[in-house]
């Protein structure tokens, strides 16, 4: 999916190796309707580079970074060095992302028969007020869709966003688990420890999918684990359901401790 105007300096750019020549490489920017940059042999790889194509080749894709624009000359400069690993995956990624974010918007538009011109404001305004296309679907399935009608756009339209998100994003998920030891004196000890565990289990979401499942793992031992949409959600459920069921064992004359899991997976 093309922006409209140039890229800033700095901004990270996905490119196509179009020429490469002994001082430089000649690339199109994917996102800025193929406008054409350059990266200097300086400016390829880290050190002396004796042979420019064994770091780069015609057709083959990569991540810049802008340097330097002169627009009345439509000059771009570029550099491949100072990308990292993780920036080009992620950017890629990105790249990716707006890839499929191209083909759903079309089909929103198609299916609400929204014309050419009034999609091409509405992908304009969306870049302007939520950097991406990708993002507006994501926003979209968590939020719903008064955040597109409230700045103009066609319910029927922001309707149709939200269905083809639903349908094409998954859900982000994360697991957390963690440990709460529960002791009680009394007589009836375990039927105070099941209420604690009860009161821990139905601790509220507050309107976040958020699950949590509590298991026997040995005396004194409890195990919880907890899904929810990111890890900062899920510390916190985590935490407020031990704490709870530790102050209700506590008031009782037992003892309640919270061991968190370090074992986490996404």
């Amino acid at each position: 999916m093309e922006k409209s105007g140039w890229p800033e300096e700095d901004e990270l750019v996905v490119c196509s190796v179009k020429k490469v020549t002994d001082f430089g490489a000649f690339v199109e920017l994917d996102e800025y309707g193929q406008k054409e940059g350059l990266i200097h042999i300086s400016e390829v790889a880290s050190g002396w580079v004796k042979y420019i194509r064994d770091h780069v080749r015609e057709g083959q894709k990569i991540v810049c970074k802008v340097l330097y624009i002169d627009e009345s000359k439509h000059h771009i400069d570029l550099s491949l060095k100072d990308v990292n690993e993780h920036q080009r995956r992620e950017k890629i990624q990105q790249w990716k992302n707006e890839q499929k974010a191209e083909k759903w918007i079309q089909y929103v538009a198609n299916t609400t028969k929204t014309g050419t011109e009034d999609l091409n404001g509405l992908i304009k305004q969306f870049y302007e007020k939520f950097g991406s296309v990708y993002s507006v679907f994501e926003k979209s399935r968590i939020s719903g869709t008064s955040f597109l009608t409230s700045i103009g756009v066609d319910k029927q339209f922001a309707e149709m966003v939200k269905k083809v998100a639903e349908e094409n994003l998954k859900k982000p998920q994360v697991e957390i688990a963690g440990y709460v030891d529960l002791t009680c004196p009394l007589p009836d000890g375990i039927e105070h420890i099941k209420k604690a565990l009860n009161a821990a289990g139905e601790i509220n979401g507050n309107g976040e999918e958020i699950s949590i499942d509590i298991t026997y793992t040995g005396s004194p031992r409890y195990r919880l684990r907890v899904i929810a949409p990111d890890y900062k959600k899920a510390e916190n459920f985590l935490k407020k359901s031990a704490n709870t069921a530790i102050e209700i064992i506590e008031k009782v004359g037992g003892t309640g401790e919270f061991h968190r899991h370090t074992e986490e997976k996404a």
